[in-house]
């Protein structure tokens, strides 16, 4: 059984949690990020060089996805984690060195495979030190205020980088960036790291566990979702190649990994690529430029609002997650629809509401892996996830050029809705025996 979160946790619990909420709060605090697109277009660029350039982005966070979460089962998450602050801090510090559009594209793949380097690696890592401490039943909750702290360093680096870049121009503002990088990578050596879990087997029950906010109803007798005996010389001895195919396979024969990596890659794909298109929102509602940051801070407040209320979201149920899921997309298209600054309110439900569900997707996730490949399979998730918002970009660029942003804002939150009520029809088609409690809702087992 997944072990009970205590209300005290143990101290190495509290230097983990410390440890990685650092990291995350430093991995954000990026001047940069508020003011890219605007040195991009102040160096030279046009709209479509700096279009190809996200495009690169992307195509780098696809590329290096699933070969560093084999990586960090096969050597060592901690040290990608360390490894990365610094390989992103070498693309901001190329870009102000030497501001071109080639230096532009070399800075976002470095920045691409630095976001891969730590994607799958820290929660890989979180999940089995907690599993080591016997808290893995906290890992929504940590996993939610680490994202939390994450989005505090979004938005410190928004108040910042004005008077930062008044005071010493992009040259300041990029020795900023690479600064907090490298505190990142500082923090990032304190995290422990075990290579083999305290257990083999990962059941679903227990309240107020990961297990619980992330399952449907319990394996049945043919499917069971308990680890098979795990040999000694499968953590250490396997290659990186072995280690790929094994994190391959989990998902590809496993129904119940495969739909926690559909799930994942689903609800964080749609609201990950629609945030990239609320200042043009905001811009539509009527407001000047000068007002666009206030609103994009309503968004922000509502996103960390919602990882902090992991803790509650563990205790829904199937039809309380499809219930999440659709409020996510009433609220995202009642929002653009509104055509008014006010409607910012409700995007700001949406967003909460998307990453609560995002945290406990992943929760889910972790819960029902159960080899030795857990970052490769948490990256497969991660590669899904830009696949899927590479497409969203695509889609929505076509409906917001036939029918204008409010409209291609709305229908693309429709996913959401459609993703609901599968997950309820699924439901009902596995629903538990009479007086077995099912757990939070998705793909049958």
């Amino acid at each position: 059984m997944i072990p009970i979160a205590s209300r005290v946790p143990d101290p190495r619990v509290r230097r983990l949690t410390a440890t990685l909420y650092g990291y995350t709060f430093l991995s954000d605090l990026v001047l940069l990020y508020p003011l890219y697109v605007v040195f991009f277009a102040d160096t030279g660029l046009s709209v479509g060089q700096i279009a190809s350039l996200f495009v690169i982005w992307s195509a780098a966070g696809i590329l290096f996805e699933v070969p560093s979460g084999a990586w960090a089962d096969v050597l060592s998450r901690r040290l990608l984690l360390c490894l990365a602050p610094l390989v992103a801090a070498a693309g901001f510090a190329l870009w102000v060195l030497l501001p071109s559009y080639p230096a532009f594209a070399v800075g976002f793949l470095l920045w691409g495979a630095g976001g891969a380097l730590v994607s799958g690696a820290l929660e890989a890592l979180v999940w089995t030190e907690l599993d080591q401490l016997g808290a893995v039943g906290r890992y929504a909750r940590v996993l939610g205020r680490a994202r939390t702290a994450g989005v505090l360093g979004v938005v410190l680096s928004g108040v910042l980088a004005g008077p930062v870049l008044a005071a010493g121009g992009y040259p300041a503002v990029g020795a900023a960036s690479v600064l907090a990088c490298l505190l990142a990578t500082i923090v990032a050596t304190r995290f422990p790291e075990h290579r083999a879990p305290a257990s083999a087997r990962v059941p679903f029950a227990g309240p107020a566990s990961a297990a619980r906010s992330v399952d449907t109803a319990p394996p049945r007798p043919d499917q069971s979702d308990a680890a098979p005996p795990v040999h000694p010389d499968d953590d250490g001895d396997r290659g990186w190649w072995e280690t790929l195919r094994a994190g391959v396979t989990e998902v590809r024969t496993r129904p119940p990994v495969r739909s926690a990596v559909l799930l994942v890659a689903v609800v964080a794909a749609d609201w990950g690529a629609l945030d990239e298109y609320t200042p043009l929102l905001a811009l539509d509602t009527g407001v000047g430029a000068q007002a666009v940051p206030l609103l994009l801070l309503v968004l922000w407040a509502g996103v960390t609002v919602g990882g902090l209320l992991a803790p509650a979201g563990e205790r829904l149920g199937g039809r309380g997650y499809a219930a999440l899921l659709g409020l996510v997309g009433v609220a995202l298209a009642g929002g653009a629809l509104l055509r008014h600054p006010a409607g910012f309110v409700l995007l700001a439900v949406a967003f909460g509401a998307a990453q609560l569900a995002t945290v406990l997707a992943d929760a889910r996730l972790q819960a029902r892996i159960t080899g030795t490949s857990r970052a490769t399979v948490t990256s497969l998730a991660g590669m899904a996830t830009d696949v899927l918002i590479i497409v969203t970009y695509a889609g929505y660029g076509l409906l917001a050029t036939a029918a204008g942003n409010a409209v291609a804002f709305a229908l693309t939150a429709g996913a959401y809705l459609v993703v609901a009520l599968v997950l309820l029809t699924r439901r009902r088609r596995t629903a538990a025996p009479a007086g077995v409690v099912a757990v939070v809702t998705t793909a049958p087992d």
